[in-house]
């Protein structure tokens, strides 16, 4: 059985990996004549998958990983505040580069802020937030709470919902209608499909 901190870590070394790719064709990214449309084309579905990956982590942790740490934690409401303080952010950006396409000045602007403020996410997590849950966690909690996660992503909204306030009552009851609704959507769109 996998637990909380192996789900969360193997996230987290997909999305830097993708953050790594796509900052490394940021130079180029602008000039259509140099990386080509083909290029421009797959610098979007890279980015694409980066939103439903991150849409489907950040809803997972909202819904059952910050509720632990404020529960376990004694500084567990400071730390989640901050962290889903973070990821609102982020939804926000991953929401607005959906509607833009790649090369475009906002959209480099965008996905360069996200690239930092994505390390640094991901670095507060793994340095001051799981240090801290694995003195007090149980092997069996942290087995439980790993294969919530897991199962949850995959019934979990693969678009970024910011408006959507991240209580985890409001994620549990809308999660799974909105979550459906964005996988319909994906389908007409073949967003999501290679």
């Amino acid at each position: 059985m996998t637990d909380v901190f192996t789900v969360l870590a193997d996230d987290h070394t997909e999305v830097k990996q993708m953050l790594t790719e796509l900052e490394a064709g940021s130079a180029n990214a602008s000039a259509a004549s140099v990386r080509g449309e083909d290029g421009l084309r797959l610098r979007k579905k890279m980015v694409e998958r980066l939103i439903i990956e991150e849409s489907k982590h950040e809803a997972v942790e909202e819904e059952y990983f910050w509720p632990t740490v404020r529960e376990l934690l004694t500084e567990g409401d400071r730390l989640a505040d901050r962290a889903v303080e973070q990821e609102q952010a982020a939804k926000k950006v991953l929401n607005e580069l959906i509607g833009l396409d790649a090369g475009e000045p906002r959209f480099e602007e965008l996905l360069a802020n996200l690239i930092t403020a994505g390390r640094a996410h991901i670095a507060f997590e793994e340095t001051e937030v799981w240090p801290a849950l694995r003195k007090v966690i149980t092997d069996e909690r942290a087995e439980r709470l790993g294969e919530k996660l897991e199962q949850g992503k995959k019934r979990a909204p693969t678009r970024p919902h910011p408006n959507t306030p991240p209580k985890p009552g409001i994620l549990k009851a809308a999660g799974p209608a909105v979550a459906a609704a964005d996988r319909v959507r994906d389908k007409i769109t073949g967003r999501g499909q290679d």
